[in-house]
């Protein structure tokens, strides 16, 4: 391991290599047929190419990871583990420039996170996690129930309140999302809390009002504070595939979005996408998820990540 590298829990390695095998294994089966031939020729590599946009890495870099690792080998002999392993090194290359530790800045207290995305990506256990996180680290955190318009959202979070032992600002059912922010943003300021993690709702009547909403929630936080919200986590899940390309889209046109938090990790065949998405956005991945756990949210490493996705050892 790499002295600057962070270190990180043995068993959450082994959960995201678990996690991941349906990705590592339909990787393996599409490339069954060059493992038989063991050679890199010209059908090789353009299977190796197909094999990777199933993955979900996205045309355009699968053709360029294949051509790369054909450089040099062509018309040669490749055992299924040399393949394995280089594919490793040149995913993790690719992802390597998005991985990026995300840090509470002290200079901002609170230091306020929103965190955004669809319904169903498991916005409000991240947040969960996030808490335990950086309670455990020795900061005071906050959590805003800016989901108003799920009461379950609100009640969830309250749990994780509890579990933590953290302060939850939360208002009745319906109430003004953006109104709520701010006043919570407040009241952490007034309590000394060095980390708000803000909620929001991922689903209203219609995408246009749901980013209305999210644009006015950031306006009336930098009446605040200029620079707030210092951070906008923007969670996806994992096993959408290609559909997370175009919430990314969507949600950085309404929102400063600073960094993803990938869910659902574990058992998805399409952890490709998070090559498409850095490839696409070179936006820090700064955490993923492997399971439901509070210990099941880790900070992202290209290479425990390419050698998960690819079964390499």
């Amino acid at each position: 391991m790499n002295e600057s590298e962070p270190l990180r829990r043995p068993g959450f390695f082994s959960k995201l290599r678990s996690g991941l095998s349906r990705s590592a294994s339909a990787l393996a089966d599409n490339l069954s047929g060059l493992f038989i031939k063991k050679r890199l020729d010209a059908d090789t590599v353009s299977q190796l190419a197909e094999a990777l946009v199933r993955a979900d890495v996205g045309s355009i870099r699968a053709s360029n990871i294949a051509a790369f690792i054909a450089k040099g080998r062509y018309d040669t002999e490749i055992s299924e583990a040399e393949l394995k392993s280089i594919l490793a090194a040149q995913i993790a290359s690719i992802l390597k420039p998005v991985e990026q530790p995300f840090v509470i800045d002290t200079a901002h207290k609170p230091f306020v996170i929103l965190v955004v995305g669809v319904n169903g990506t498991g916005k409000t256990t991240t947040i969960g996690k996030l808490a335990q996180k950086y309670s455990r680290e020795g900061s005071r955190v906050m959590l805003a129930a800016g989901d108003t318009f799920r009461a379950a959202a609100v009640d969830q979070l309250q749990l994780w309140g509890v579990r933590t032992g953290t302060e939850v600002f939360a208002r009745r059912s319906g109430a003004d999302a953006a109104g709520l922010a701010y006043d919570a943003f407040a009241k952490a300021r007034a309590d000394g809390s060095d980390v708000l993690l803000i909620d929001t709702t991922g689903r209203l009547q219609n995408e246009t009002d749901l980013m209305a909403e999210l644009t006015k929630i950031v306006r009336v936080l930098k009446k605040l504070d200029a620079d707030a919200p210092h951070a906008v986590l923007l969670v996806l899940d994992a096993t959408v595939g290609q559909n997370a390309i175009s919430q990314l889209e969507t949600f950085k046109a309404a929102v400063p979005v600073t960094g993803l938090v990938m869910t659902k990790l574990d058992g998805t065949a399409k952890g490709g996408i998070l090559i498409a998405l850095a490839d696409r956005f070179e936006l820090p991945i700064a955490y993923v998820g492997v399971g439901e756990g509070p210990e099941d949210l880790e900070p992202f490493s290209a290479r425990a990540f390419a050698e998960a996705l690819t079964g390499a050892a």
